[in-house]
């Protein structure tokens, strides 16, 4: 048998498979570890959290730069793609946006913890910005759209004052374990709504 037919055969799609829940398991369990201890908690409890070994993360993950810079964008593709979910399932175009601000807001309180680290490398910070915006601005401007369609919203607002708006009602959450950022943020889509 040749060498280079050994990874091909019917275990190949599967390793593949358990290689990618695996990486899933080791991102949502950096972002809970994340949330609970802080970016420089050891990697040691994100993989237990995992259910993997230290060596399948740092098979995934070789530095923490690597592993924080993947939660970030892992983050940011969860909150895309519940978007046009919530607008799918949610009672109203409104009701989506509120569910979907909720999900932004943990996403922004997590990210500020994520973003401290990467400032130092700002070319870096700066590309995961612009992917963040990329990603997240047309899924709002999705969402108000559909609001403003139905009559429920201005039309008036758009994606980026929004998210900026709600990106400051989040900045008082890293100081404070009391302040509730959804709380307000919550307060901020029902005064969108149109006057009757």
């Amino acid at each position: 048998m040749d060498q280079s037919d050994q990874g091909d055969g019917p275990a190949a799609p599967s390793r593949r498979k358990d290689a990618r829940r695996n990486k899933e398991a080791l991102l949502d369990a950096a972002a809970a570890v994340f949330v609970e201890s802080g970016v420089d908690a050891p990697v040691r409890e994100i993989a237990a959290r995992a259910g993997v070994g230290l060596g399948t993360l740092y098979r995934h993950f070789p530095t923490r730069a690597d592993l924080i810079i993947a939660v970030y964008r892992h983050q940011v593709d969860a909150c895309a793609e519940a978007g046009p979910a919530l607008l799918a399932t949610s009672a109203t175009p409104h009701a989506a946006l509120g569910l979907w601000i909720d999900r932004f807001v943990d996403f922004l309180v997590t990210k500020h913890g994520l973003a401290a680290v990467l400032r130092s490398d700002s070319a870096g910070f700066d590309a995961l910005h612009a992917y963040f915006l990329d990603r997240l601005a047309p899924v709002c401007t999705q969402l108000l759209e559909a609001a403003a369609a139905a009559g429920e919203i201005r039309a008036d607002i758009d994606a980026l004052t929004l998210m900026r708006g709600v990106g400051n009602l989040c900045i008082g959450a890293d100081s404070d374990p009391r302040y509730d950022a959804r709380r307000l943020a919550g307060l901020l889509v029902a005064g969108l709504r149109r006057p009757h």
